[in-house]
């Protein structure tokens, strides 16, 4: 198995985060990509750097507009007189608004457009590591059109970012960017099985109405759960996706047993749609030891999933999604690719 990383990661270290009306530190940090390169040196599985992800491969998922204001937006933060040191909205439109209404010419309304919630600081680096991180997707899903399945070391994550729009510490989609690269690559059909804790709401949204590309997402109840306003079963995709789009959302709390037991569901459901490949939406939030966790899912229960999904017999492009428990995040990677391995 080919696993791709980009070292300068860590040039994006966000450090606001509100919740439940108090500021903290970012759960999001540096340390998370030591911690599952550690992971990947425990399996003996050397990750190469990856190439920055160009232009064309973002424009495939992301509006150009969106892209700009990625770019741009932090130097153009700096020079607001009395501006923090990371791009932060206090407005975001309400659906009468967006309805409305359009993208807006000032930076302040810019930010509220092109961001869901208070859970993706802008910095100085968010820009460059993002970009790197899709490029480890993009690396990854090249390698698996070669043959074999990949593991991409994204940071920062991507599956709650729309197509123009960041949100939960995420900021390009890319598992959306590994899909349309196995799509341009020859593949027919694509599947998505995200096993983050949270409901891959940007991943949803960009292929809503796509045939071509199912996605499952195995998640906690939003009804008490991040992000709150989408991720039930009745989302079932639009238009011509209708039918295309599977949400299997576990009651909080819920440990192996249920997790598993939807994992398998969304597992038959891709067998079903005979995907040429499938990208796996690589969370580990749904560990019991995670420190925002909703559900309590064991070492050993993601070993098992690891080992359900090898059973797919399909190649597999492996994008790292969340999981904040720093301390057990090499352990829960080495366990869950030892289980696809069969190690």
């Amino acid at each position: 198995m080919k696993t791709f990383h980009a070292p300068g990661d860590a040039q994006h270290a966000p450090r606001f985060f509100l919740m439940r009306g108090a500021v903290r530190p970012n759960f999001e940090v540096p340390a998370r990509a030591e911690a599952l390169r550690s992971g990947l040196a425990a399996l003996g599985l050397a990750p190469e750097v990856a190439a920055r992800a160009p232009r064309d491969a973002l424009e495939a998922v992301h509006s150009a507009a969106y892209l700009d204001f990625l770019q741009g937006v932090h130097a153009a933060w700096q020079r607001l007189g009395g501006a923090g040191p990371e791009v932060v909205a206090n407005i975001h439109p309400a659906p009468e608004m967006a309805a409305q209404g359009a993208a807006p010419g000032g930076l302040i309304g810019q930010v509220g457009w092109y961001t869901a919630d208070t859970a993706c600081p802008i910095g100085a680096g968010t820009w460059a590591a993002s970009v790197d991180a899709a490029g480890c997707a993009l690396a990854a899903a090249e390698a698996v059109l070669a043959g074999g399945s990949a593991y991409a070391l994204c940071r920062p994550p991507g599956h709650h970012a729309y197509s123009a729009r960041a949100g939960g510490h995420c900021y390009l989609n890319n598992a959306a960017v590994a899909v349309e690269a196995l799509l341009r690559g020859g593949a027919a059909r694509v599947a998505v099985l995200d096993i983050d804790s949270h409901h891959g709401n940007g991943t949803q949204g960009i292929f809503w109405e796509r045939p071509d590309v199912l996605t499952v997402s195995v998640h906690g109840d939003p009804d008490g759960y991040y992000p709150w306003y989408v991720g039930r079963a009745h989302e079932r995709g639009g238009g011509s996706g209708e039918g295309f789009n599977v949400n299997l959302p576990v009651a909080v709390g819920s440990d192996d047993g249920p997790w598993l037991e939807a994992v398998s569901a969304g597992i038959s459901r891709v067998d079903t749609f005979a995907p040429d490949a499938l990208v796996v939406s690589l969370g580990f939030d749904a560990s019991v030891h995670e420190p925002l966790n909703a559900l309590g899912v064991s070492d050993e229960g993601f070993a098992r999933a690891g080992g359900l999904i090898a059973g797919l017999r399909v190649p597999v492009v492996f994008v790292q999604e969340g999981g904040y428990a720093v301390d057990h995040l090499g352990d829960l990677l080495a366990r869950f690719l030892g289980g696809f391995l069969g190690r």
